[in-house]
C-alpha cells in the first residue's frame, strides 16, 4: 500500500502544481483590458478555467475513490455532469484557437471581424452546447431508468454508475470518436494552409507564421492526449481482467499522462510562448514579489 500512498501524493503535488500555474495566468488574463477583448486570450481563458475544474474534480474523485468514501449520488451526478462537460471542452476550445490562427495567418484582413468578443462569445457558446451532448444522452437514460429515492443513497463516485446500458458507453465513446476526427480534420487542414502561407511569405512574416506553425502543432498533440484519454477506459477494462494491481498502476500512468499532461500544455502555448502574455504575468509576479518584499522589510 505504500506504492499507492506515494503514487495519490505524487498527483497531489503536481495538481496543486498545475492549479498555481493556471490560477496565477488567470488572474494576468483578467489585469488587462486586451486581453479579455482579444478572442484567442478568451478562449485561452476558458481552456484554463476547465481545466482547473476538471482537476479539481478528477483529483476530488481519484481521493474518493482510494478511500472508498461513499457521497450522495445527487453530488456525484452534479461532479459527473460538470467532470464531462468539461473533458470536451478543452478540446473543443482548442480546435477553435487553431481556427483563429488560421484566420489570422491566412485571412489577415477578415481577422477583425471573425474573429471579434462577439464572435467569442458566441463560439464558447457553440463549445459547451457540443461538449453537453454526451452528458445529456447519458443522463437522459439514467433519471429515466432510476427513481427519486436512489439519489438519496449513498454510493462511491464513479462514471460508471451513470452508464446502465452497455450501448450508453458504446454511444458515448462513438461520439467522442466523431467530435475527435472533424477536430483532427480542422487541426490538419489549418496546418497545411498556415504552411502554404509561411512558404510563400515575405521575410518580415516567416518568424510569426513559423510561430504559427508551431502553435498548431502543439494543439495537435494536445489534442492527441486528449484522444488517447476515451481509448484509456477499454484499455483499463481489458487489463482488470489480468491483474488488479497492474490495472492500479495502468490508471495511475492513464491519469498523469493523458489527463494531467494535456492540461499543463495550455500555460506553456500562451503563458510562456505568447510574447504579451509572458510580459504580463511576468510583471504581475515581479510586483507581487516586491510588494511583499517591501512588507518584509517595512516589518
Amino acid at each position: 500500500m505504500q506504492q499507492l500512498n506515494d503514487q495519490v501524493i505524487i498527483v497531489q503535488v503536481l495538481v496543486g502544481v498545475f492549479l498555481c500555474i493556471n490560477t496565477m495566468l488567470i488572474i494576468t488574463f483578467f489585469m488587462k483590458d486586451t486581453f479579455y477583448r482579444t478572442m484567442r486570450y478568451i478562449l485561452f481563458a476558458v481552456t484554463l478555467l476547465s481545466d482547473c475544474l476538471i482537476l479539481i474534480l478528477t483529483d476530488l474523485l481519484l481521493i474518493l475513490s482510494y478511500f472508498r468514501l461513499s457521497i450522495q449520488v445527487s453530488l456525484c451526478l452534479i461532479m459527473f455532469a460538470v467532470s464531462s462537460v468539461c473533458n470536451f471542452v478543452t478540446p473543443f476550445t482548442l480546435t477553435a484557437m487553431t481556427l483563429e490562427r488560421y484566420v489570422a495567418i491566412c485571412m489577415p484582413l477578415r481577422h477583425g471581424e471573425l474573429c471579434s468578443t462577439r464572435s467569442a462569445l458566441q463560439c464558447i457558446l457553440i463549445i459547451h452546447g457540443l461538449s453537453s451532448v454526451p452528458c445529456i444522452l447519458i443522463l437522459s437514460v439514467f433519471f429515466a431508468s432510476v427513481s427519486l429515492s436512489f439519489f438519496t443513497q449513498y454510493r462511491v463516485c464513479s462514471v460508471e454508475m451513470f452508464i446502465l446500458r452497455s450501448w450508453q458507453g458504446h454511444l458515448r465513446s462513438a461520439i467522442s470518436q466523431f467530435y475527435f476526427l472533424i477536430m483532427c480534420i480542422i487541426i490538419v487542414f489549418s496546418y497545411i494552409q498556415i504552411m502554404k502561407v509561411a512558404k510563400a511569405a515575405s521575410r518580415e512574416n516567416k518568424k510569426s507564421t513559423h510561430k504559427g506553425l508551431r502553435t498548431v502543432a502543439l494543439h495537435a498533440f494536445q489534442l492527441l492526449l486528449c484522444l488517447i484519454q476515451l481509448w484509456c477506459p477499454f484499455i483499463e477494462a481489458a487489463v482488470l481482467q489480468i491483474d488488479f494491481m497492474l490495472y492500479v498502476n495502468v490508471r495511475y500512468f492513464n491519469y498523469i499522462m493523458f489527463s494531467l499532461t494535456p492540461r499543463c500544455l495550455s500555460p506553456l502555448i500562451y503563458g510562456l510562448r505568447d510574447d504579451k502574455f509572458f510580459l504580463a504575468l511576468r510583471y504581475h509576479v515581479l510586483c507581487h514579489l516586491h510588494r511583499k518584499k517591501s512588507v518584509g522589510v517595512s516589518n
